[in-house]
């Protein structure tokens, strides 16, 4: 039935309902619009530098330094750390995608060091390429997301971080000091593993030190205005030389 066809009492009854739940979509969109509390490049140095063991200072360093999700971070084997092309390969993440992320000097030294402290009691029959980064607790298993998360809350807490973030602000982190350093954002797309332009533009709403190096306007008007050349000056700057 249309609502033409209705008496005008109930046509009223159906378009404030439409109404009702138009206003409760538009709020629930402004709820998932929210912008993420993001760590200043000050308050993650504090966080890995307090991180006292090597375990959350290279599983912390790999969503900074690399932009991994914590998914990602806790699934790496030895036969994704590829040292000659200095990449980390993520295989079947988010999507069912493989990509690649860089693999600094630094992060690699990290990796090294953890390794030679790293537990090695689910280790035996297993090939060297396919061993765990990071073992779990449960034999040939890995750390799982959640033990992952707890070392990070307990890692901000003791360096003191108020702000209400959880472990993903390392990846926004990484985003966002790369979109401040004029990375390409195509770049910064792939090493996130986007499948959209969009998604990866959201960061620009978050990437505080572009947003603050920006002029205001405001700071404009009490600049003197430049005073444009005369064209007699124009015209004798113009001329070539003899």
């Amino acid at each position: 039935m249309s609502i033409d066809a209705v008496t005008p009492p109930r046509r009223r009854m159906i378009e404030d309902m439409n109404a009702h739940k138009l206003c409760a979509q538009t709020q629930r969109g402004h709820i998932h619009s929210k912008i993420p509390q993001v760590m200043s490049p000050d308050e993650t140095r504090r966080v890995l530098a307090v991180a006292t063991s090597l375990k959350a200072r290279a599983a912390l360093s790999l969503c900074y330094g690399c932009g991994l999700r914590a998914g990602e971070v806790v699934r790496l084997k030895v036969k994704h750390i590829d040292k000659a092309q200095r990449i980390i390969r993520i295989e079947q993440s988010k999507g069912r995608k493989d990509r690649h992320v860089m693999l600094s000097p630094k992060m690699l030294d990290l990796l090294r060091q953890w390794w030679k402290v790293r537990p090695t009691r689910w280790d035996t029959g297993v090939p060297l390429e396919e061993r765990w980064l990071f073992p779990g607790r449960k034999p040939g298993k890995p750390m799982t997301t959640r033990q992952l998360s707890r070392l990070f809350h307990e890692t901000a807490d003791a360096a003191g971080i108020k702000k209400n973030v959880t472990l993903h602000a390392m990846r926004h982190r990484f985003a966002t000091h790369l979109l401040e350093d004029d990375t390409d954002i195509r770049i910064i797309q792939a090493l996130l593993g986007h499948d959209k332009l969009d998604t990866t533009a959201r960061y620009t709403r978050v990437a505080t030190g572009l947003i603050a190096g920006i002029e205001s306007p405001l700071d404009r008007l009490s600049q003197p205005r430049k005073k444009p050349k005369k064209a007699k000056e124009r015209g004798s700057k113009d001329q070539p030389t003899a």
